[in-house]
């Protein structure tokens, strides 16, 4: 009930462009596959990413920080920053365990420990899929981790795509193979409205003091 106030609240200062852009797309908006990127360095990498995660209708990316900070090149998310969200982790063991902790299966995008491969892998869960570093891919105690490793097939001499390719092309596979599915992959009701929320916050010009003193004199 509250989150639904604050959405209408919120609704009054959007355009009706964008209240029916948000209207349109939120409905197939999903975390059933949460990617988590590992110390990407290249801002442009990044933001490439962000911007495939958004057109699959994945709108969340957990980032791990050690080295470097996740920063997505503007000019390159086409405004796709502004509907993903990104949760920055430090790189370390306990952050992996907390992705778990939430209900995902953790599954590790590589060739190694007897990977199995994208066209014939089955979705029974909710994956958090886990890309690494740009020179070093996966590593080796993430590997250890993982539940599962998952690659892409290679016809060629090279034997890997550069990370943002390969984000992208795991992200829409798996999206088609959610849509033929049974399983109900979609936000639930509550976690629908509260992305409606955010979606609308960073909409508005000054959307996150408009916020905050809207519920400092409401709740």
């Amino acid at each position: 009930m509250k989150d639904q106030q604050i959405y209408d609240y919120l609704k009054n200062f959007l355009t009706e462009e964008r209240l029916s852009k948000i209207e349109h797309f939120a409905p197939e908006s999903s975390d059933f596959i949460l990617p988590v990127i590992e110390d990407i360095y290249q801002f442009r990498n990044a933001a490439a990413i962000v911007r495939s995660v958004e057109a699959c209708g994945f709108h969340k990316v957990v980032a791990l920080q050690e080295e470097n900070n996740f920063e997505p090149n503007l000019r390159v998310t086409k405004g796709a920053d502004t509907w993903v969200e990104v949760e920055r982790l430090p790189r370390n063991m306990e952050s992996f365990q907390n992705i778990k902790d939430r209900g995902y299966k953790m599954v590790a995008v590589s060739l190694e420990k007897n990977a199995k491969f994208i066209p014939e892998y089955e979705i029974t869960e909710p994956i958090a899929l886990v890309f690494g570093t740009e020179m070093q891919g996966v590593t080796e105690e993430i590997l250890d981790f993982a539940d599962e490793t998952l690659a892409i097939p290679m016809y060629g001499f090279t034997r890997s795509f550069n990370v943002s390719v390969a984000a992208s092309i795991c992200m829409y596979e798996l999206k088609q193979k959610l849509i033929k599915s049974n399983l109900d992959y979609k936000l639930n009701e509550k976690k629908l409205l509260q992305m409606k929320i955010r979606w609308a916050v960073n909409s508005i010009k000054s959307g996150q003091q408009i916020l905050e003193k809207y519920l400092r004199e409401n709740f």
